[in-house]
């Protein structure tokens, strides 16, 4: 399991309806993002690599990846800064495997 749901769990403060809302938008929004980005760095498109790392970085981070967040958080500078397209290219699968290992596990333990 690579995912970790202590900062929603401290959100939720036993609300487990919010728990469920959280992980439903993580699994709705993340994998669109996710395909979004493999796009946009297939055309090369700096800005909106920026944008979409940027967006998936705060949705990784609350359930807990940690290394998923550092990869996201790499591709956003590098998309930012114009940075080397060869390291976005050698990230991004990292960052998507560790995407699709979450959504997949969240599936399961949330029957969802």
């Amino acid at each position: 399991m690579i995912y970790n749901l202590d900062k929603i769990n401290e959100m939720a403060e036993g609300d487990e309806e919010f728990i469920t809302s959280v992980i439903s938008v993580f699994l709705e929004e993340v994998p669109e993002d996710l395909d979004s980005l493999e796009k946009a760095i297939h055309s090369k498109d700096y800005e909106n690599i920026y944008k979409l790392a940027h967006k998936i970085k705060p949705n990784v981070d609350i359930l807990g990846m940690e290394q998923t967040r550092a990869k996201a958080l790499e591709i956003e500078t590098l998309g930012k800064t114009t940075g080397s397209m060869q390291e976005i290219e050698a990230t991004f699968p990292i960052l998507k495997k560790d995407v699709l290992q979450v959504v997949t596990e969240l599936k399961n333990d949330f029957n969802l």
